[in-house]
């Protein structure tokens, strides 16, 4: 690693106006209680998707620092994945495939729904982080052990019917009050277990499911308990949740969605055929949604972020570019990117932020403190600070240049806004001293 201090710290402001783009579980915004007001909350977990999507995709398509780089997919699907490539590229039949392939994964310890199911039936119970190859690893595996694996499966299935039979005969309760009465806390039968899986099949299945250089998971980690012996990953960055640095504001808005059959059906019809039937909307209901100015905050762990790559396997010589390439996806992740509930509706994802802060230090640092004291938005005459934007802007630049003046391990800061408001207030004196402005993206990712 180069010189550069550990941890990169970055702080975001944007102001969002009507838009939901994240729920509860009754469909009403996410919201906490902060300086003694509530305040709008988009939380960590629908900003981490956002961001890892976003470096994804481009990656993908080639896009980006990490154009072309290993990338992972988080998913319950994996066994229909590899289902897909064995009837794809080594001409299986589907049923065959998908029950190969959920019994060989199933035998690595990642448990499946219910068979009676057809809906999960076919699905982990957890999501998995894997690289987003490892479905054709492992049926590339698979295929070559074709006959091998028929036969364990079948092997499998039947220790399984076995084992299932006699725990069902165990697991019948006796009569309330007997003597053979099961013990409180008694537990109930584990899953039956089948016929071991040859080691060379667990160790391609495990192999294919390690991070390995999927360099996404080494950005924001993973956690597999269900695999004692698949490795885990500690991310390298975190992320906090966003919140209105004033209390909050919402409104309840009524909407009517036109029939289009209904509205053709009258605008044909002579007027003495019209229906009663045919007045008023076809459907219609409430949405809330919110506008607010959002202080959010992300931290990347330049050392973790190293050992992760390392550990993956990568030289030593590709450690160090990859790194840097990640860190400026991620940064530019965390820019652009922005979570997609109601973007058609809303246009939520075309939002740029007023304000993006970055700087280095041997520590993380969060300036969720400075917006404790909620914003006022009342005319400055009447004591209030204005437009929440701007005095978050002047609240953010304040609280950082004071710790800036007290800790000597805080350096390269600079700041990106695409408001013309906001960047002449910076080119104010006292404002931004010390922080270099950058002019773009381009400049501000490093």
């Amino acid at each position: 690693m180069t010189d550069r201090s550990p941890f990169l710290s970055l702080h975001l402001l944007e102001t969002l106006v009507a838009v939901l783009p994240v729920r509860d579980e009754t469909g009403q915004p996410k919201s906490l209680v902060y300086g003694g007001v509530e305040r709008h909350l988009i939380t960590s977990q629908a900003r981490r998707r956002a961001e890892r999507v976003h470096a994804r995709n481009r990656a993908n398509a080639g896009i980006g620092a990490l154009g072309g780089r290993s990338m992972g997919i988080r998913t319950r699907e994996w066994a229909l994945i590899c289902a897909d490539e064995l009837v794809r590229r080594h001409g299986w039949e589907r049923d065959a495939a998908v029950a190969t392939a959920r019994a060989v994964i199933e035998a690595c310890g990642l448990k499946f729904g219910d068979p009676a199911k057809r809906t999960v039936a076919d699905l982990t119970k957890v999501l998995v982080f894997a690289p987003a190859d490892a479905g054709a690893r492992i049926a590339d595996h698979l295929a070559e052990h074709a006959a091998e694996l028929t036969d364990w499966r079948e092997r499998n299935r039947a220790a399984q019917q076995a084992k299932r039979s006699k725990q069902s005969k165990q697991s019948r309760q006796p009569e309330p009050g007997s003597a053979e009465e099961a013990p409180e806390g008694a537990e109930e039968p584990a899953a039956a277990k089948g016929e071991p899986l040859p080691k060379p099949t667990r160790d391609a299945v495990l192999l294919a499911l390690a991070p390995r250089d999927a360099v996404d998971i080494a950005l924001y980690g993973r956690f597999l308990a269900e695999i004692a012996d698949s490795p885990n990953v500690d991310g390298a960055v975190q992320t906090g949740h966003a919140f209105t640095v004033h209390a909050a504001e919402q409104v309840e808005d009524f909407y009517a969605a036109a029939d289009d059959a209904k509205l053709d059906r009258r605008r044909s019809a002579l007027g003495f055929l019209d229906r009663a039937e045919d007045g008023g909307a076809g459907m219609t209901g409430y949405q809330s949604l919110i506008s607010g100015t959002f202080y959010r905050h992300a931290v990347l762990d330049r050392e973790q972020l190293r050992t992760n790559l390392r550990r993956a396997g990568l030289p030593e010589p590709e450690v160090e570019e990859t790194a840097v390439a990640a860190e400026r996806e991620f940064v530019t992740a965390f820019v652009e990117a922005f979570p997609e509930a109601k973007k058609n509706s809303t246009a939520s994802t075309g939002s740029l932020p007023v304000l993006v802060l970055a700087f280095e230090g041997e520590r993380p640092y969060n300036y969720a403190g400075a917006f404790q004291r909620p914003v006022d938005e009342n005319p400055e005459d009447g004591g209030g600070e204005g437009p929440a934007g701007p005095a978050a802007v002047r609240r953010l630049m304040r609280h950082h240049l004071f710790v800036a003046r007290r800790r000597t391990d805080q350096r390269a800061a600079r700041v990106l806004t695409y408001d013309p408001g906001i960047d002449d207030l910076l080119r104010l004196p006292g404002i931004a001293d010390g922080v270099e402005l950058a002019p773009g993206l381009a400049e501000f990712v490093r």
